[in-house]
């Protein structure tokens, strides 16, 4: 067995969960027959654009507008709810069926109609690693993106895969602090703790190289902000992929606002 480490930027990490869902066996099968949406968000732009590559279909899509919140310094322009002052442009969500991209469809459009075998691709803003949880803001005052998706995750057993990096990690408890965050009185965005399937940067390394990779440091500086440190484990061949893998998305640039923002 071989140990080797990486650091990953939350940038690179983005790119990193994205080629893996791409070869994401279950989310081939969608793709050749079934339907899979993929909710904006700024992970699953990276998501969206290695999908949609795969399939010939990138013209006209773009990440930098692909998402409805988002988290802002206080020197960019924003609103409370994490809301770009203008948000004209915004393109929908992906909605692929049966391999063909839809264009202009949101979850809202197509939630009624998902069937089991479909899948539902939402980003996360908190993430307990050891337990494999996830739980999302909530600002809409009818539970946006993620109620329409549970509908029917829930009710008609349609995959929800939640794509987050190892940035959004917390040490809470996931439950107890929606019941905080959701009680009357409190204020702020809501807060939602979701079943589904977790894949993070740790689950991408494993399922394209078949190493194992655990976070053992955090932290950086000049652009490094928010980056991870991994151990990563296996056969010499394993590893040696896995220092290919990493390597390949190491130069992914920071997400950008379009130049007019």
């Amino acid at each position: 067995m071989q140990i080797n480490q990486f650091m990953i930027t939350p940038a690179s990490g983005k790119r990193l969960i994205a080629k893996a869902l791409t070869n994401h066996i279950p989310v081939q099968k969608t793709l050749e027959s079934g339907t899979l949406v993929i909710i904006a968000g700024t992970t699953n732009g990276y998501v969206a654009e290695e999908i949609l590559s795969s399939q010939g279909q990138i013209d006209d899509f773009s990440k930098k507008k692909f998402f409805r919140g988002i988290v802002l310094p206080s020197s960019q322009p924003r609103t409370e709810n994490g809301r770009l002052p203008d948000e004209t442009g915004f393109p929908g969500d992906v909605v692929i069926v049966d391999g063909k991209w839809k264009k202009g469809l949101t979850i809202f459009d197509v939630a009624d109609d998902l069937i089991e075998g479909d899948i539902i691709l939402k980003g996360a803003n908190a993430l307990d690693v050891n337990n494999k949880k996830a739980a999302i803001y909530i600002g809409h005052p009818q539970g946006g993106t993620i109620l329409a998706s549970l509908k029917a995750v829930v009710g008609r057993r349609v995959r929800l895969i939640l794509p987050v990096g190892l940035e959004k990690r917390v040490n809470t408890d996931l439950d107890e602090m929606a019941m905080k965050l959701n009680s009357p009185g409190a204020r702020g965005p809501r807060f939602l703790p979701v079943a589904g399937e977790v894949f993070t940067e740790i689950d991408a390394i494993s399922s394209l190289t078949g190493a194992k990779a655990y976070m053992i440091a955090a932290g950086g500086v000049a652009g490094a902000e928010g980056s991870v440190w991994l151990a990563v484990s296996g056969i010499k061949q394993e590893v040696e992929a896995a220092q290919k893998l990493i390597k390949s998305v190491s130069m992914e640039p920071a997400f950008s606002l379009p130049k007019h923002e």
